[in-house]
C-alpha cells in the first residue's frame, strides 16, 4: 500500500513553493535585537510587535472595503467585513497576554535600548484612527522624518472616513443630516451632530423599519468597543510592566495611555444608548425632533 505523502508534488528549481510564496527567508531575518549581550525576551517583543503591525495592514485593507460597501449602500458587505475585523481585534487582544509573560524586570532587561522608539509612532495605528475619523494633524510631525508614511497619513487625513461616509448613507436614506454636516472639512476632528444622534436613536427605536441600517450600527460599535478593549487591555499591561514611568517616545506613559481610552469613533452610536429604553421612550422622542429642528 502506498504512502500517503507519495502523492505529494515535488517543487522544481522554478515551482512555486510555500516558502517563496509568503517570502519566508525574507520575514525570517526581520528580527533584529539590539541588545548586548542578547537578552531573550527581545526576541519576543519584536515578535509581537510585527505581528501587531501585520493585523493592522490587514485591518486597513478591511476598512477600505468597508468604506466602499458603506459609500455603495452595501450594508451586508460591511457587516461581513466589520465581522472579520472584530476577529482580528480579538487576536490583537489576546497577544497581550503573551507579553505578559515577560517580567518587569526582563523587560527592562533591553528597554533602555529602545530609547526613543514607542509603539505611539506606529504609522498604520494612526491610519487606522484616521480612516475610521479620528482626525488629527498634530500627530503628522511625529513621522515628518519618514516620507512613506507622510504621505500615506497625508493621504488618509485628506480622505473622508468610514463614518463620514456612514452619514452621506443616512443623508441618502431620508435622514435629516445638515449640510454642515455633510460638506465639514474632513481633515478635521469630527464633531457629534444633534442631527446624526436622532438618526441613531430613530434607528435604534425603529429596527424592524430600518433593520440594515441598525444592523450597521451594531457592527460600527462592534469595531470601536474592539479597539476600545484593546487600549484597555494594553493600558493595563504596561502599568504592569513600568508602573508610572514614562514611555520610550517621551510620552506620560500610562497616564497618556489612559487619556486615550476617551476616544470614540462613532459617538452618536455610544450616545444613542443615552437615549433608549421604556422609561425614557418620551424624552427620546422628544430629543429627536429638538434635534432635527435645531440643525
Amino acid at each position: 500500500m502506498a504512502h500517503q505523502d507519495e502523492a505529494l508534488i515535488q517543487p522544481g528549481e522554478r515551482s512555486l513553493t510555500y516558502g517563496a510564496y509568503l517570502h519566508v527567508n525574507e520575514l525570517l531575518q526581520l528580527q533584529q535585537p539590539l541588545t548586548e549581550p542578547s537578552q531573550h525576551d527581545e526576541m519576543l517583543f519584536i515578535i509581537i510587535h510585527q505581528v501587531y503591525e501585520l493585523w493592522f495592514k490587514q485591518i486597513l485593507h478591511e476598512v477600505r472595503l468597508a468604506t466602499v460597501a458603506v459609500s455603495r449602500d452595501q450594508l451586508i458587505m460591511l457587516n461581513r467585513v466589520v465581522a472579520r475585523i472584530k476577529s482580528i481585534q480579538t487576536i490583537l487582544t489576546s497577544q497581550v497576554e503573551i507579553l505578559e509573560t515577560m517580567t518587569p524586570r526582563d523587560f527592562n532587561s533591553f528597554r533602555d535600548r529602545l530609547n526613543p522608539a514607542s509603539g505611539f509612532q506606529s504609522y498604520q495605528f494612526r491610519e487606522l484612527e484616521y480612516r475610521l475619523g479620528c482626525k488629527e494633524k498634530n500627530y503628522l510631525k511625529f513621522h515628518a522624518h519618514d516620507a512613506h508614511a507622510s504621505k500615506i497619513l497625508a493621504e488618509a487625513l485628506e480622505a473622508p472616513s468610514l463614518y463620514d461616509h456612514f452619514i452621506q448613507l443616512l443623508a441618502k436614506r431620508g435622514f435629516n443630516i445638515p449640510e454642515a454636516v455633510l460638506k465639514r472639512d474632513v481633515t478635521q476632528p469630527y464633531q457629534a451632530s444633534d442631527a446624526v444622534l436622532a438618526a441613531a436613536v430613530k434607528i435604534y427605536q425603529e429596527a424592524d423599519r430600518y433593520y440594515d441600517l441598525y444592523s450597521a450600527l451594531e457592527s460600527l460599535m462592534d469595531l470601536d468597543e474592539g479597539l476600545l478593549l484593546w487600549r484597555q487591555r494594553h493600558v493595563a499591561m504596561v502599568e504592569r510592566m513600568i508602573g508610572n514611568r514614562r514611555g520610550t517616545g517621551g510620552s506620560s506613559g500610562v497616564k497618556y495611555l489612559t487619556m486615550t481610552l476617551s476616544k470614540r469613533f462613532f459617538p452618536e452610536i455610544w450616545d444613542a444608548r443615552n437615549w433608549l429604553g421604556d422609561a425614557q421612550y418620551g424624552d427620546t422622542k422628544n430629543r429627536s425632533a429638538t434635534a432635527e429642528q435645531n440643525q
